[in-house]
């Protein structure tokens, strides 16, 4: 298991803008949060880049770059009064994949030696890039770590220990869509999906014979016999069985050999919502705005892409006035469901009450009455959701990152929103990339 480092699709252009291509080495210092997760994995999320001046170098040239050491006390105080790691950043020449060489070693230990005088004891890292490649470790150490780029794409772009890919004859027709190395991507990718109901239940069937190998499936309720006309794998003897449990069932029937953990609970408590942490990509899956906002802070806040989808049948005097469907990527650079205007800001507030708060709240009305579901629109949702995580995973060219599906005109069109500079979910202002440092916005009863 490696660490990983998470960096920005725009800040990993900037870096490359700035650094390569120049005559003389150069280098740049990057402040990362942690995402911690619960097999004891360590994720840097990069939240900023620092870019020393021409004076803030002691030397530069073609072979060597040094940092004065005023420069390393400076960003050294921001890191520490904001809590965050330090990766420094330098170049190597030519356009072969880098490798850190001893005059990088022996600088290492001095500067890791330094800032755990002056941080404590948290790790920091490094990060050395070329025109061929790049590579990333543990500052002072040999231990590497994975550099994985995410914004409308999730792309590794080191693995360490990598051979190369290796695949099943079953998938030999989507290899040769989008490749051995895509279809590898797909089962290295641990995928959470959060609500396993009708459209749920959907998206596990067809990431299990995509090749996709590693799940977390979360979802707080049971069977019912209202469900079974539309949750795939559910049997009239699943009545009263928890929804992650059926699906987990489905999975292995497919591939024994998967890598599957359940959680019976609901998103919006603190315990459940960290469960996606573990997670490479999320796929949203339910109805409720409370869990929908918790999920797309976990995504922001985590560096972590998420699929949110959705359908919706409308009706007047019991005839159908529209059928809809929508698939929407939350990832960096990307607007979020508060930008998009699609979430309510009272309907959050009432999904994140306890059963005791909401009878005495005089605001909420009896039960919410169930809305329409039909599986094949479902099936339909589920479908572009998919074919968009395989444009975020595994490259497939699938570019749309925000879908409108209208049934009753049979069109699909693509849109595009702005996220705003200030949010407080996906911007810098707000919980982006702020890792395991920023508490959730979640319940904790």
């Amino acid at each position: 298991m490696s660490d990983e480092l998470c960096i920005q699709a725009s800040d990993f252009d900037s870096l490359k803008a700035h650094l390569l291509g120049a005559a003389e080495e150069r280098c740049a210092i990057l402040f990362a949060s942690q995402s911690k997760r619960s097999d004891g994995q360590i994720r840097f999320l990069v939240r900023e880049v620092d870019y020393p001046t021409e004076a803030e170098y002691s030397r530069q040239g073609e072979l060597e770059a040094e940092l004065k050491p005023a420069l390393v006390a400076r960003v050294s105080k921001h890191a520490k009064i904001n809590g965050l790691s330090l990766i420094f950043v330098h170049t190597h020449p030519g356009d072969r994949p880098p490798i850190f060489s001893p005059v990088d070693d022996r600088g290492e230990l001095v500067l890791s030696d330094f800032l755990k005088s002056r941080l404590g004891s948290g790790e920091n890292a490094s990060l050395v890039m070329s025109n061929g490649g790049v590579r990333a470790r543990i500052l002072g150490q040999h231990d590497e770590l994975r550099v994985v780029v995410v914004g409308r794409r999730r792309a590794v772009v080191f693995e360490p220990g990598l051979d190369g890919p290796s695949t099943s004859d079953m998938f030999d027709r989507q290899v040769r869509a989008f490749g051995a190395a895509g279809q590898q991507r797909l089962a290295d990718t641990r995928v959470a999906i959060v609500g396993l109901g009708g459209t749920g239940s959907i998206a596990a069937q067809q990431l299990v014979h995509l090749g996709v190998r590693r799940f977390i499936l979360i979802d707080p309720d049971i069977i019912e016999v209202t469900n079974l006309n539309r949750v795939v794998g559910a049997t009239a003897q699943d009545v009263g069985a928890p929804k992650v449990a059926v699906a987990a069932r489905y999975i292995r029937s497919f591939s024994p050999d998967a890598e599957i953990a359940t959680w019976q609970g609901d998103v919006v408590h603190d315990v459940t919502a960290r469960t996606m942490i573990d997670a490479d990509l999320i796929l949203l899956c339910t109805d409720s705005h409370g869990s929908r906002s918790v999920v797309q802070q976990v995504a922001y806040q985590h560096l972590i892409p998420c699929i949110d989808m959705g359908s919706t049948i409308t009706q007047s005097d019991s005839q159908i006035t529209g059928i809809f469907g929508r698939v929407q990527l939350l990832s960096p650079g990307l607007p979020c469901l508060w930008c998009s205007a699609l979430l309510d800001a009272e309907q959050v507030r009432r999904d994140m009450m306890n059963e005791s708060e909401r009878r005495l709240d005089p605001y909420i009305p009896g039960s919410r009455e169930p809305a329409p579901s039909v599986v094949s629109l479902n099936g339909t949702v589920v479908s572009l959701a998919v074919s968009m995580l395989l444009g975020v995973v595994a490259g497939a060219p699938f570019d749309a990152t925000h879908l409108i599906y209208n049934g009753q005109a049979s069109s699909l069109r693509s849109v595009r929103g702005e996220a705003r500079s200030t949010c407080f979910i996906c911007s810098r202002d707000g919980a982006l990339a702020w890792g395991s440092n920023r508490q959730l916005l979640t319940r904790r009863d």
